[in-house]
């Protein structure tokens, strides 16, 4: 694994960059102005940037988030999310029609063409899982024994990331309730990384990809799982994990995945 000073370094060897957003790009709460200033390098030099973000929401609402975060709107051609996917196998009634949405009010419009469908959870034909709810952020027993008696029925998870980091405080993600479900016997089904059906709306397999993100499980395993290079960002959601570069390989490998190059943060 390369550490890379700049990206700059490598970048003509690359058609198409997928990049992630929380993490990377912004923190949850302020954008990072030299992961800014790389992509506008990326667009200067005509390359192929593709915003990829397991975030549980249409990419419209996505896109909404980053402009009031100032983020220029000519970076922003291509958005692709984890909730857009999850959303067109919902309209499609791909797991049922009826269903219980777990998670946030502000998630809500990943189902909106379909809301005369919402359920309770004890009569739907699935579990349509977001995030948590507003006022149980952080009482993972308290899912548990929600979920328990409900195994039966599909979790469908929308954001596989277990957290993220909002400024400096770790928050969970739908990730972690999928996980909760899998261990009480229940069957979860993910949309977003790592899996390869994202990326099919990302590029074409002849596309030469570099894969940017700072999450081990979904970024750089899902660079993994379609056979790309892929750049890890390490000041992100496992920034706590490690103290050197000796640690950061032993965190690759506990993982069991494979970094081309690593930075601190993106920068040109």
């Amino acid at each position: 694994m390369r550490e890379l000073n700049h990206l700059s370094e490598v970048f003509d060897t690359y058609d198409t960059f997928v990049i992630d957003l929380w993490g990377v790009m912004h923190n949850g709460i302020r954008l990072n102005t030299k992961a800014i200033e790389a992509v506008d390098q990326l667009k200067k030099k005509s390359k192929k940037i593709v915003f990829l973000s397991n975030a549980p929401r249409p990419s419209a609402k996505v896109i909404d988030f980053l402009l009031k975060m100032k983020m220029n709107k000519k970076y922003l051609h291509n958005v692709v999310t984890s909730g857009e996917a999850a959303m067109h196998a919902i309209n499609n009634n791909k797991f049922g029609k009826n269903f219980f949405h777990l998670g946030p009010p502000r998630d809500a419009t990943i189902y909106h063409k379909v809301k005369q469908n919402i359920s309770t959870i004890e009569s739907c034909d699935f579990i349509l899982c977001t995030g948590l709810f507003d006022e149980r952020e952080t009482d993972l027993d308290w899912y548990k024994n929600f979920l328990k008696n409900h195994i039966s029925k599909k979790l469908i998870c929308t954001n596989p990331d277990l957290t993220v980091h909002r400024g400096d405080k770790e928050e969970y993600c739908a990730g972690y309730i999928a996980k909760i479900f899998e261990e009480l016997g229940g069957e979860a089904v993910y949309y977003g990384k790592p899996y390869k059906e994202i990326y099919e709306m990302c590029f074409r397999e002849n596309e030469k990809v570099l894969a940017i993100g700072d999450n081990l499980r979904t970024d750089i395993k899902g660079a993994n799982n379609i056979n790309k290079d892929c750049l890890f960002i390490s000041d992100g959601v496992h920034r706590n994990e490690f103290n050197n570069k000796l640690e950061l390989i032993k965190l690759i490998d506990k993982y069991k995945v494979k970094a081309k190059y690593f930075q601190n943060e993106l920068k040109w």
